[in-house]
């Protein structure tokens, strides 16, 4: 087991919803809160996105979504579907038969905008097809798109607005016995987006996929991400989350991982706890960090690393993590494992012998556990 326990005062009580399925992937109830993201390259190039596809699942990528604008996209849709190793949501506007050719196509899921998608007797023809073909559907209510009746009644895009919208549309869905669906109410204002998630919680117990639509850039994005889903999903709010950016769809799974490994929600690869450095510092800090994210974004085991600079905080930092080095004096600091002083190291072995000595936890963590789950069965 990771040296770095969860404890109870870190706890999130999540909120109570139905389970569903995107393809393999479970989705509400006690299921883990999922990482999705989208796939930025034309679908009809068929080749790339399923590269794109692939690296994004090598990140971490729970389940893809890929836009199907048009019936080259559909076609398209088939074999990008058969190669992907996560499941596809395919990603629909307008043309509600860019739905039923998507999930003949083999999408395992549907996500259609209220707003654009047509009237109910469309969303019926994609209930048909999602229910023939075992599709589950999102629902994605977005604050840029509300329907006009909602616009004139409210006068503007607000939290209520985007309330009615979504529970509308989960009334088509019950109306016509499927009950395979998730919804979301994005909106870019994080106050709006988080007042109409926080409203819809409380309406209904459909699965919730979270984000923060078209947040911004990597860094901006990343902020405005990560307070408005960080204060959901604390709350307990959220089953699903995609985390939007201007950026490499990889950097957007990242974030997503990011973020709910600061709650303690998911645990993937190791969590790096380093200073800011400042004078004190006994070694390159920031130039040692950013090597060992690089050298460390193979692992896959939860585990824990502390870089500090010095021993102001260092000793107690490493404590607490599962492997630690905190700078020392001389060209040197002091390696520590499992949270015990360990060994001096010189500086400039560090980044090598820090490699090494993660990978050894990481293979006694994986051994562990194969020794749990035989012993199990």
């Amino acid at each position: 087991m990771s040296h770095n326990p969860i404890r109870p005062w870190r706890s999130i009580a999540r909120r109570k919803s139905r389970q569903i399925h995107v393809g393999s992937v479970p989705v509400g109830g006690d299921a883990p809160i999922s990482v999705q993201t989208m796939t930025n390259t034309l679908t009809t190039d068929v080749k790339a996105t399923i590269e794109q596809v692939q690296r994004c699942t090598e990140a971490g990528a729970d389940i893809v979504r890929i836009s199907v604008p048009d019936e080259g996209s559909s076609r398209a849709l088939h074999e990008i579907v058969r190669e992907s190793p996560v499941p596809i949501v395919a990603d629909i506007h307008f043309h509600y038969k860019r739905a039923i050719e998507a999930a003949e196509a083999g999408a395992a899921c549907l996500r259609i905008n209220p707003g654009n998608i047509g009237d109910a007797s469309r969303v019926r023809e994609v209930i048909k097809a999602a229910r023939d073909h075992g599709c589950s559907i999102r629902i994605g209510v977005n604050a840029g798109s509300l329907e006009k009746h909602l616009l004139d009644k409210y006068g503007e895009p607000c939290p209520e607005a985007m309330i009615e919208s979504g529970l509308d549309h989960i009334r088509i869905l019950q109306d016509n016995d499927f009950h395979e669906f998730k919804i979301s109410c994005k909106a870019s204002d994080v106050f709006l987006a988080a007042a109409a998630y926080q409203g819809l919680a409380e309406a209904t117990d459909a699965p919730i996929h979270l984000g923060i639509t078209e947040a911004g850039g990597l860094m901006s994005g990343t902020i405005k991400s990560a307070i408005g889903l960080g204060s959901l999903l604390w709350a307990g709010i959220g089953d699903t989350i995609r985390v939007s950016l201007s950026a490499d769809p990889v950097e957007e799974v990242k974030v997503g991982f990011e973020i709910l490994k600061s709650l303690g929600l998911r645990h993937r690869g190791v969590n790096i706890i380093s200073c800011p450095s400042c004078a004190r510092q006994g070694f390159d800090v920031i130039k040692t960090v950013e090597a060992l994210e690089k050298r460390l974004e193979h692992i896959k085991t939860p585990m824990s690393l502390s870089i500090i600079g010095c021993v102001v905080n260092g000793p107690g930092e490493a404590l607490m993590t599962d492997v630690g080095f905190t700078g020392g004096g001389a060209g040197s600091g002091m390696v520590y494992l499992a949270g015990k002083q360990s060994h001096k190291l010189s500086n400039d072995q560090m980044v090598e012998h820090i490699v090494e000595q993660v990978e050894k936890k990481a293979a006694e963590i994986e051994a562990a556990r194969a020794a749990e789950t035989q012993a199990a069965e």
